[in-house]
């Protein structure tokens, strides 16, 4: 069964299951401990920091080790906040940071601090220059992802950092997703990652602190991990990740690798619109991660799309909101302004095969069709009018005599319903009339806009309702 979704975890790599095993028996003991057996543990513990340093291009003792990727974070930003007080409370960041990130920012918020947030393009992109004027005397940290984790799209990660460095404030990178393609380059001051992204066991997290960065740790503190990550190390799965690391930099194959890993995702990127009607590509085309793509599928419910995926055999993920416990859409897809509902991530672990990647565009059209029929949309996904169905790529036949304005109720249905129930009705309405659709979903928020623009319509905006919201769509073509 193929598994595409590495940007949530990797598969175990070879090297690290080997390292794993091989440190059980050697690592066990504690390596603050001066007896030979502890010696061995810190032996093993040292020699992984220098490596997993080597790798990031930092020196071992800027380096510490956390329980995930996750705490490293949160350590990171509570510290370099910490650290800088008396300058400000203010911390930057953008809209698309991974949720870790913006559950730091949420604490320090509530802690008396204040935070601002980036704006991001289409394709899910800060602006060097938008961030440059954003800086002001009281920002205390900027946050910024190298690549993010939904689409793919990487930031300007270098440039910004010059820009940090020129203010003198710390940047703090979240290189989780980039980190096992290389190291993150640029004059930054913090970076976390996380083993499991790379192939390296879960539970065990990267945070590196550079000299010359105020840093202040946060919480009980204990002298393991120079006070930043208190616990007894797990050296076990230490030594694995960071062999794993190691492993990938020095395989000639790993630039291969991800320029075949990137061609195959070219493919889905090109294949994916043919194939399937109304499909919404997202993310930066060029500046990405090489193994990650993320499409988005108009009158599509996620979850049953995800299931019949798996049911097909192929293991994918997804920010539609009916995929998660929150009921909202991705903050990320929200920030982008692009179509959540029917969508699909899909991420290439090493050494996916061609043919798996072959076949998934050969079952994915079927999947989707089955999906609209269920939910009551026409093949090809055509609009249906009081004059009939418009084939796929036709023009709607405009209706002899309509309402100039409709008003469709959508009230506790959920997306991609309302979006449905608009297409359906829009042909109804004389160019220049208006559909107003209530909804309570909070995706439709997000997917009635993004609707308009992949069909050329124009959305007005949104009013109060007595129940949820009325969104108001005029008819353009």
């Amino acid at each position: 069964m193929p598994y595409f979704d590495a940007a949530s975890t990797a598969p175990l790599h070879p090297v690290a299951r080997e390292a794993l095993l091989a440190s059980l028996d050697e690592g066990w003991a504690d390596p603050a401990r001066l007896y030979r057996e502890g010696r061995r543990g810190r032996l093993l513990l040292d020699a992984a920091r220098e490596t997993a340093a080597e790798a990031v291009g930092c020196r071992p003792d800027e380096l510490v080790f956390t329980p995930s990727g996750t705490q490293a974070v949160h350590r990171g930003v509570a510290g370099a906040l910490a650290a800088r007080r008396r300058v400000g409370r203010r911390l930057l960041h953008s809209a698309v940071e991974h949720s870790c990130v913006l559950h730091a920012a949420q604490a320090h918020e509530a802690a008396g601090g204040t935070r601002a947030e980036l704006a991001v393009d289409r394709t899910g992109r800060v602006a060097a220059g938008d961030l440059a004027a954003a800086l002001t005397p009281d920002t205390a940290l900027v946050a910024l992802q190298s690549a993010n984790h939904e689409v793919g799209t990487e930031q300007p990660v270098e440039e910004v950092a010059g820009l940090c460095r020129e203010s003198g404030v710390p940047l703090l990178v979240d290189a989780a997703q980039s980190l096992p393609w290389g190291p993150v380059p640029g004059a930054w001051s913090l970076l976390a990652a996380s083993a499991h992204k790379w192939g390296g066991p879960p539970g065990v997290g990267l945070l590196v602190v550079r000299k010359g960065t105020r840093f202040v740790p946060q919480g009980p503190a204990d002298e393991r991990e120079s006070g930043r990550s208190p616990g007894f190390e797990n050296i076990p799965a230490i030594v694995a990740a960071a062999a794993s690391l190691r492993a990938l930099r020095a395989d000639p194959g790993t630039a291969a690798e991800a320029a075949r890993l990137r061609q195959l995702v070219n493919r889905i990127r090109t294949r994916v619109p043919a194939l399937v009607p109304e499909v919404e590509v997202v993310g930066d085309p060029v500046h990405r991660l090489p193994h990650l793509v993320t499409f988005s599928c108009l009158y599509v419910d996620g979850e049953t799309l995800l299931h019949e995926l798996d049911r097909a055999g192929f293991s994918v993920s997804s920010g539609s909101s009916c995929t998660s416990s929150t009921l909202e859409p991705s903050h990320v897809l929200r920030a982008m302004g692009v179509l959540s509902e029917g969508n699909v991530r899909v991420s290439l672990p090493y050494g996916t095969k061609e043919a798996d990647v072959d076949r998934f565009l050969e079952v994915l059209p079927g999947v989707v069709r089955s999906v609209r029929e269920r939910l009551g949309v026409p093949s090809a996904a055509a609009e249906v009018t009081e004059a009939g169905v418009a084939e796929a790529g036709e023009a709607p036949q405009t209706a002899a005599a309509g309402p100039a304005d409709l008003v469709v109720d959508s009230l506790g249905r959920r997306c991609p319903v309302p979006v449905i129930e608009l297409a359906k009705v829009i042909g109804r309405v004389p160019v220049g009339g208006t559909v107003t659709v209530l909804s309570d979903d909070e995706a439709a928020r997000q997917d009635i806009p993004a609707w308009c623009t992949m069909r050329e319509q124009e959305y007005v905006g949104e009013r109060a309702a007595e129940r949820g919201a009325a969104y108001v769509v005029r008819r353009r073509v």
